[in-house]
């Protein structure tokens, strides 16, 4: 069942591209273009200034059959219980100490991502980067599904590290879990991806016509069609 829902263009949002003011019909667009899974990523909002949106967000995305996933919030998340949580190396909310992607700080991350695990129901998704034996590690703690990227330059995370493609192939062979590919992704290169079963994107959905610009993501991707 989980598997069903991991699969197609994966919209995130964006703190200038997505303003509150209008991110609710922004993503009924980008939804209208087929996109199948959205995820809010606000890191600067307190918790209390986007309880509201969370909800209307929420509902918008159950009603059209699309899965709703909080990034890092872990706390909002299980007290809303929400249907999905993504968390990344850096975000693991109320646990500030996880700085950097080193081989201490790697264990931190797995530590800390078990005992989220633990606490939420849902489902779970994680960064991974390009590190494939990180994501097999997340996978036995109970990962839903694992991101890679960058696999493309990044203008939202310009200091992201590039990754081989080959990675995603690799990862595809090794792991049971869906994968989410992530970074510089845009209608003009989504063709290369057809090993993800995710494609992560921000400002190739946000910019222009939401609707239109998913149609095109989608129409331009031809990804190895999931098994469920």
């Amino acid at each position: 069942m989980k598997n069903s829902l991991l699969h197609g263009i994966y919209g995130i949002s964006d703190e200038v591209l997505t303003p509150f003011s209008s991110i609710r019909e922004q993503l009924q667009e980008a939804i209208d273009g087929g996109v199948k899974i959205f995820q809010l990523r606000d890191k600067n909002s307190s918790d209390e200034d986007i309880i509201e949106d969370i909800y209307h967000l929420n509902d918008i995305c159950a009603k059209n059959n699309i899965l709703f996933v909080l990034n890092d919030r872990v706390e909002m998340a299980i007290n809303l219980k929400l249907p999905s949580l993504h968390l990344g190396v850096h975000g693991i909310k109320d646990k500030p100490s996880v700085p950097t992607k080193t081989h201490n700080n790697k264990a931190h991350y797995l530590e800390e991502f078990a005992a989220v695990r633990a606490r939420f129901s849902g489902i779970l998704g994680a960064s991974s980067y390009g590190d494939i034996m990180l994501a097999c590690e997340l996978e036995k703690l109970g990962a839903d599904y694992v991101a890679f990227g960058s696999v493309f330059p990044s203008t939202t995370k310009p200091n992201a590290a590039c990754i081989e493609r080959e990675i995603l192939a690799q990862a595809k062979k090794t792991l049971k879990i869906p994968i989410c590919a992530i970074g510089g992704i845009s209608k003009y290169n989504i063709s290369l991806l057809k090993n993800a079963d995710m494609c992560a994107v921000v400002k190739s959905l946000w910019i222009g016509n939401p609707k239109e610009n998913a149609s095109m993501l989608l129409n331009n991707w031809n990804p190895i069609k999931p098994i469920c």
